[in-house]
């Protein structure tokens, strides 16, 4: 099977449709792929390029590449065909048009920009929770600071040295002294940062349009009804709603 992509570029001799071969184990459900990103070799470069698959046909005449990766779906066959008007009707790359389509941060050239998942090193417990509270009680253990520091891991789970320094009153070298003695481990874990997670976003109502608001929506929405596509230039003093 063979898909149509458009390449996400604001080149203008790009602004066209690619034939690329579809990994056979998609046959089945090629045609569910329509709006689907992908990944694909392009030209002589060795990075993959982004584009969209926007159709889905059984031959092409031409000697075609193999899609390297079939990512998420995020568009529709309507929302391909109001891009494809719409780089139509305002002269611009279709791929341009497909953007305005897709959520916030959801191409990968995007995702460069994103706060990055980082790796970093945690300490966990090498030995069990009741050896270690053995060892305690018989004065195995005597540092206060090393106490301090394993009791911190047993109720807070794998933590941060940063972390036990400040909530544990410890320091890196009591972890590295029991680390030496078989009581902790350094284990290396991908942290999925996410820029919203300590953000309060609370759903609001729809605002209600004030008059002189109400009397513009109306008249640009009855144009389009009636098919007549006018021009309206919106006059409001910054922050007024105008958008």
């Amino acid at each position: 099977m063979i898909a149509e992509v458009i390449i996400q570029s604001n080149v203008k001799n790009l602004n066209r449709i690619f034939d690329y071969k579809i990994p056979s184990q998609y046959d089945e459900k090629a045609t569910e792929l329509i709006g689907a990103r992908v990944l694909i070799p392009f030209g002589r470069k060795k990075e993959l390029e982004e584009g969209f698959i926007v159709n889905i046909k059984t031959y092409t005449e031409y000697e075609v590449k193999e899609i390297a990766k079939i990512e998420e779906k995020y568009l529709d066959e309507e929302k391909i065909n109001a891009a494809k008007w719409m780089a139509k009707r305002y002269f611009c790359n279709v791929a341009d048009c497909l953007k305005l389509m897709l959520p916030p941060g959801t191409t990968s050239k995007a995702n460069i920009n994103r706060v990055k998942d980082k790796n970093l090193n945690f300490i966990t417990l090498k030995k069990d929770e009741e050896e270690i509270e053995f060892d305690i009680e018989t004065g195995k253990i005597k540092s206060d600071k090393q106490i301090r520091t394993l009791r911190f891991i047993i109720e807070n789970g794998d933590s941060l040295v940063s972390d036990i320094e400040m909530f544990a009153d410890s320091s890196r070298a009591v972890v590295n002294t029991l680390c030496k003695n078989g009581y902790l481990e350094i284990i290396e874990k991908k942290v999925e940062r996410d820029p919203f997670e300590f953000k309060d976003i609370q759903r609001t109502e729809k605002l209600k349009l004030t008059k002189e608001q109400q009397e513009a929506f109306d008249t640009i929405s009855d144009s389009m009804d009636d098919m007549l596509f006018s021009e309206f230039l919106i006059f409001g003093v910054t922050g007024s709603r105008k958008n």
